[in-house]
């Protein structure tokens, strides 16, 4: 914080990309407002992304136009002029990448406060030398409003409630009294993706008792679709974020990679279960409010080298098929023992 006596009214939150990393500082930000109700928070973040935000009181998005107005160092320039005639009186920059960096120069009067995002120590877990539990993502966004002067008390997370589904998104879902249970099966590299074939065996004794909702991108449709199944409901493209939010609240758990999706419906307040292959819950990238016991991992016995990164990309030859150590069987059974915990 600067040396001003006076606390900011004002904070700028730059949070430009990853999906996964923009849903998890929703928790915090909703934590923040409810703590601090009186500060205004503008969120710099990605046009796609402004229905994470959508709930949160106090807060509101700017999308800056990265291939136009705001491309490249003198669009950064640009950008920062912006910023200022919203009224911002502090940066917290949640991302620190080269692009916020540059932009904290245009705006360093204010006295930025940038996330640490542990590199050392995420390098030394990847590369062997510790095997412990670092601190999470969460927490790092906590100690960033913690140095503007916010400090965030831990308390039991207030989340919002189930949303009332549109007619066109009712017509998809279809009705009945069975639970929803949502299932993404994708992530951005194979090392974090559990085997399709074990997956499918997952999807068909999971749709006996439960209906399955599965969930994707507009390039993971066509797979989707390919699952015939009168429990199975595919979404993938077929609702904007809006709508695919709206689903998520009304989930009784969703199973999902280390991706995106975990931390969507764990914003929503919804029980996740992960499934880990070369990264690890250890690096700090959790879902927010889950049992730690609400994850599968692959086989570290017979990977010994796991984690091999922190977001999936790098791993020894071989290692991208160690999540097939994980039994469908053991899927199945952790949903169904979820479903009967009250949470």
């Amino acid at each position: 914080m600067s040396n001003s006596t006076a606390k900011p009214k004002h904070i700028l939150v730059i949070r430009l990309s990853a999906m996964g990393d923009v849903a998890m500082t929703v928790p915090v930000l909703r934590a923040f407002t409810e703590q601090y109700p009186e500060i205004k928070l503008t969120v710099l973040t990605r046009e796609f992304f402004k229905p994470f935000f959508r709930d949160l009181e106090n807060v509101s998005v700017f999308a800056p136009d990265l291939k136009g107005n705001h491309k490249g160092f003198f669009g950064l320039l640009e950008l920062s002029k912006d910023l200022r005639m919203l009224g911002i009186d502090a940066v917290a920059d949640l991302h620190n990448v080269l692009r916020s960096n540059i932009l904290k120069i245009f705006l360093l009067d204010l006295k930025p406060i940038q996330l640490d995002k542990g590199r050392a120590e995420k390098k030394a877990l990847v590369k062997g030398k510790i095997f412990e539990q670092l601190k999470s993502t969460h927490q790092r966004y906590k100690d960033v409003f913690e140095k503007l002067g916010f400090p965030i008390k831990d308390s039991d997370p207030i989340f919002p409630e189930r949303a009332q589904l549109n007619s066109k998104t009712l017509n998809l879902m279809g009705s009945d009294t069975k639970n929803w249970i949502g299932i993404a099966p994708f992530a951005a590299y194979k090392s974090k993706m559990y085997p399709l074939d074990l997956m499918e065996s997952v999807i068909k004794d999971l749709s006996k008792s439960y209906k399955i909702l599965l969930f994707g991108s507009k390039d993971d449709a066509a797979y989707l679709s390919s699952i015939k199944n009168e429990n199975v409901t595919n979404i993938a493209g077929k609702l904007n974020l809006d709508e695919e939010l709206d689903v998520i609240s009304n989930l009784d758990v969703m199973l999902s990679m280390d991706s995106g999706n975990a931390h969507l419906a764990a914003m929503m307040g919804v029980k996740v279960l992960t499934l880990w292959g070369v990264t690890h819950p250890y690096a700090g990238f959790f879902p927010f409010h889950q049992d730690e016991n609400n994850a599968l991992l692959a086989d570290r016995k017979k990977f010994p080298e796991i984690p091999t990164s922190i977001y999936g990309n790098k791993f020894p030859e071989g290692y991208e098929n160690c999540m097939a150590t994980i039994d469908p069987r053991d899927v199945v059974e952790k949903i169904e023992n979820i479903l009967k915990k009250p949470y």
